[in-house]
């Protein structure tokens, strides 16, 4: 349902470096923001080197969201999301973090990919700072640093680099010591990390720069404060180099705008930055204070203005590989029928329909691959697709659906399921099943023509046969009953 102005919206930004809170109104197309929390956490610095994160930061990451849960307020759980960023999607152990966060929050944790978020980002830094001018923008955030190219509301060219302040800190200043070769080794490995981004980002082309997040703002604020403008240049960066390397040391730093917290990983900031100007040759940056929380919110007011990217990226891909539209169609109607007339007493939420019906979709998407096993390719092609909107949560929850609509399901697979998405995504495993096999035939199925009634583990289907070929659909179902009964469901079919 569309966002009213007297609702509030509401987006956590589990970062690297620091976890965000921002809390919005809506004002006709915008968001306003009524009130924000941030805390330096640093778990990415709580990575070892098998990228296990330490019990000491996961517990100084669940004591933060504890603190921000309790200011949500009046916040209603359908208006809120949370996201994690490059040390959630690195940490071997992050399922552990999020369990645990879980229990905490109103609402589930999503991960998102690298490029998700840099589309989330441009989309934040676009609604925050308008302009009409095609732009390179760019998030130097704790473990990752995100390259945009685009132009008004739309991202033309996203990039999330292995490269962020906190682990440059460790590589480069862990010691605290600040000299000329340490800063030269930084700004070359994050130039050898940038560089094959910059042929293709030059020929696309962009008219002005833009910076977001903490350490870009931080970066101009110390411009400012050596009196060189509120505009980040390349001349001013390289002065700040100058002064750090002349402070010699973390603890001597004393600039205005660079805050007691931020003093620490202000360095590769720096030297990370100094790299991308230099590569991608521009010698002015603007600040924008919009970023990724920004972002979800919007995104967020987008879907529930029924505009939803991740319908766009469910089209794209049926383009792309040739999906037949009119198979695809006539599956999602029947998944879309069958899920009205069952998801009270299954206790499936609204959101379950939506999967439903993109995995209805997609499901073919892998006979551009090859027919045998093409379900596997279809799953194959969507947990590596970039796909909008999707958290890698959902898009896996997409990729088990696909892949288990038709053949073998053994004992593994459900818990593999249920380990993803609990029973519901096995409910909607089941529904997927049934309306792909109503299908097979890939003629017309009415909504009157099929009918699920559930009770308890029984399922039973009602085909209404108006033409002989519809007798084919009730042996097709009866052959799904060996593996329905897999999941502990007993399902019958009767004719009418």
């Amino acid at each position: 349902m569309p966002l009213s102005d007297t609702e509030k919206l509401a987006a956590i930004d589990i970062g690297s470096n620091s976890i965000h809170l921002a809390i919005a109104e809506r004002h006709g197309d915008q968001l306003r923001r009524i009130a924000s929390m941030s805390e330096k956490v640093q778990l990415a610095m709580g990575l070892d080197e098998c990228n296990h994160l330490s019990s000491a930061v996961l517990d100084r990451g669940i004591e933060c969201l504890t603190r921000f849960a309790g200011r949500l307020g009046d916040v209603n759980n359908s208006r809120l999301r949370v996201v994690a960023t490059n040390t959630l999607r690195r940490a071997v152990n992050s399922q552990e973090f999020i369990v645990r966060a879980n229990d905490i929050l109103p609402v589930h944790i999503e991960i998102i990919s690298g490029r998700e978020e840099a589309r989330l980002i441009y989309l934040g830094v676009s609604h925050t700072c308008p302009s009409h001018q095609q732009r390179f923008v760019v998030d130097i955030g704790g473990g990752s640093t995100e390259l945009i190219i685009g132009k008004n509301l739309n991202p033309i060219l996203t990039e999330s680099t292995q490269m962020g302040v906190a682990g440059f800190t460790q590589q480069f200043f862990g010691d605290g010591n600040i000299n000329a070769l340490s800063f030269e080794k930084a700004i070359y490995v994050a130039q050898k990390e940038i560089i094959k981004y910059g042929s293709h980002y030059k020929k696309t082309g962009f008219e002005e720069a833009v910076g977001s997040s903490g350490t870009i703002k931080t970066i101009q604020q110390a411009i400012a404060g050596f009196g060189l403008g509120d505009e980040i240049t390349l001349a001013g960066v390289e002065q700040l180099k100058s002064s750090l390397i002349a402070c010699g040391h973390i603890d001597a730093i004393d600039m205005a705008g660079v805050k007691s917290h931020r003093k620490g990983i202000f360095p590769a900031g720096v030297a990370i930055l100094l790299a991308i100007m230099r590569v991608f040759t521009f010698r002015l940056l603007r600040y924008c204070d919009g970023a990724l929380r920004e972002g979800v919110m919007y995104d967020m007011l987008s879907r529930m203005d029924f505009h939803d990217v991740r319908d766009d990226s469910v089209g794209m891909l049926i383009d792309r590989f040739g999906v037949d539209k009119k198979q695809a169609k006539r599956v999602a109607k029947t998944a879309g029928s069958l899920f009205n007339q069952v998801h009270k007493p299954l206790g499936l939420a609204i959101e379950g329909e939506y999967m439903l019906r993109r995995a209805a979709l997609l499901h073919e998407v892998g006979l551009a691959i090859g027919h045998s096993s093409y379900h596997k390719h279809s799953s194959y092609l969507l947990r590596h697709a970039d796909m909008a909107g999707f958290s890698r949560t959902d898009q896996e929850k997409l990729c088990l659906l696909v892949r288990y609509h038709r053949r073998t399901i053994n004992g593994d697979d459900c818990d593999r399921i249920i380990k993803n998405g609990g029973k519901s995504l096995v409910y909607l495993a089941l529904l997927l099943r049934l309306s792909v096999v109503a299908n097979h035939g890939r003629f017309e199925i009415s909504k009157h023509q099929l009918k699920l009634t559930i009770d308890n583990h029984h399922w039973h289907v009602t085909v209404k046969i108006d033409r002989p070929e519809h007798q084919a659909c009730v042996i097709d179902i009866q052959d799904e009953a060996h593996w329905f009964a897999k999941w502990g469901i007993c399902l019958t079919v009767s004719s009418v």
